[in-house]
């Protein structure tokens, strides 16, 4: 089995004008698409995982060759965080507050406070990553944390379940917004979707 590039659920201006088109398009069939391309070349040469999903394969990095543990920590990272991001998000029209379910938003009150301190934790935690990255709501054990890691890994590498995530690569903001990362957060709020995050924390508990 070849990992594939996943279509993306909208157009690529579809989120406009918070993210641009022009940077969709490059970041899906650039980026993503080299990560797919290089996750595959890694395991050419060995059958045996390549019917394991992305996902799988990240949560059991260490039982896989060394000689493409780092490859396919790199870019079956990449793959899986990008195809993950893209499901996170829809044009702002569909966007509301008002689909987080009552589950969840029970959880991130108890955890966070409210759900604006969330998003001011998670939003601080993106800023300071430093360098490229990833921030991340994640399920730990039942519980919310906030955390980042570095490059393409992913939570699963830990044995989270990612429920929400942006890209903190330059790729992934820099043709609109330079270096604003604070800009492009904020912008990005607007175009979370919440319903996919509801069902991946009711799929996870």
């Amino acid at each position: 089995m070849s990992h594939t590039l996943p279509t993306l659920p909208y157009a690529y201006d579809a989120l406009e004008p918070f993210i641009d088109a022009q940077t969709m398009q490059i970041h899906h069939t650039k980026h993503h698409q080299t990560y797919v391309d290089k996750l595959n070349e890694a395991l050419a040469s060995y059958p045996d995982f390549q019917e394991m999903t992305v996902e799988q394969l990240l949560q059991n990095l260490s039982t896989l060759p060394k000689e493409i543990q780092t490859a396919v920590r790199n870019h079956g990272g990449g793959h899986a965080n990008h195809s993950l991001f893209w499901t996170l998000m829809c044009p702002a029209s569909n966007q509301t507050e008002s689909n987080i379910a009552s589950p969840l938003r029970q959880k991130i009150s108890q955890t966070f406070g409210s759900l604006e301190e969330m998003k001011k934790l998670f939003t601080l935690e993106a800023i300071k990553r430093f360098g490229s990255g990833w921030a991340w709501l994640v399920l730990d054990h039942g519980e919310l944390s906030i955390i980042s890691t570095a490059n393409q890994d992913s939570p699963l590498l830990e044995g989270k379940t990612p429920l929400l995530t942006i890209d903190l690569w330059e790729h992934a903001y820099y043709l609109k917004y330079q270096n604003r990362r604070p800009e492009y957060i904020e912008s990005w709020w607007n175009v979370v979707n919440w319903e996919t995050v509801s069902k991946r924390y009711l799929e996870s508990i």
